[in-house]
């Protein structure tokens, strides 16, 4: 459809007013048609989302299984802070996970000011954005997301989608699943600000690192992503 077109169809519902009804207005937006599919570095969802989540200054690792996982969050504990000690939400997945097997060492509750580390599960991974969907609430505390200095989150390779459309269609099931959430969050990087000059500084309302770990069976090209990461 040509700009003009589009354009006429805003000009018309807006001097309609009341005179039209809520399905000529929902006709007329399919009119419109879908919006563009973005560019995204590449084909692949799990690979796309990798590189745009590095883009974003994230850090990234992949785990095919559970113990993976625990093993991915306790090396990143133990490269940054020389402990396997963080803080997690009672998210039900997080609490199955073998975590002694890594000897992490997780407290399960809201992160309190001093605790270095949170980790969160990411409900949907979005490849357009480079970010993650979290549902906040009693499982995942919003301060988890905000208040301690390095946030890793742990999202499942099934989970991840390749845009923001496709990220909201699978908000929409779950909520009709599980119920409204208390928030959700879309968290596509660690904390930043630009002073007048526009120089960015990281943290300083929020993580100043954000690490993410895809759980699951992932392509080689995904698993290339994050083995670039880790040696560079």
């Amino acid at each position: 459809m040509s700009a003009s077109a589009r354009a006429d169809i805003f000009a018309r519902l807006s001097h309609a007013g009341a005179q039209v009804s809520a399905a000529e207005i929902e006709r007329e937006r399919e009119s419109l048609g879908p919006a563009p599919r973005p560019d995204l570095p590449t084909e692949e969802p799990c690979e796309a989302f990798l590189r745009r989540v590095i883009a974003n200054r994230g850090t990234v690792a992949c785990a095919a299984d559970r113990s993976a996982a625990v093993k991915a969050v306790g090396d990143y504990l133990y490269e940054h802070f020389r402990t396997h000690r963080l803080v997690a939400g009672n998210d039900s997945r997080l609490a199955a996970m073998p975590w002694r097997d890594a000897g992490v060492l997780p407290r399960f509750g809201t992160a309190e000011s001093g605790e270095p580390v949170a980790l969160s599960f990411g409900h949907v991974g979005v490849a357009e954005l480079g970010g993650v969907v979290t549902f906040t609430g009693k499982g995942n505390p919003a301060a988890n997301n905000l208040l301690p200095e390095h946030h890793i989150v742990l999202v499942a390779a099934g989970d991840i989608v390749a845009t923001a459309e496709d990220a909201w269609q699978r908000i929409r099931v779950a909520v009709e699943k599980e119920g409204p959430p208390r928030g959700i969050n879309v968290i596509a990087g660690p904390s930043s600000t630009a002073d007048i000059e526009g120089q960015l500084v990281y943290g300083a309302h929020g993580p100043r690192a954000w690490h993410v770990i895809v759980l699951g069976e992932l392509p080689p090209g995904a698993l290339d992503v994050a083995a670039e990461s880790a040696g560079s």
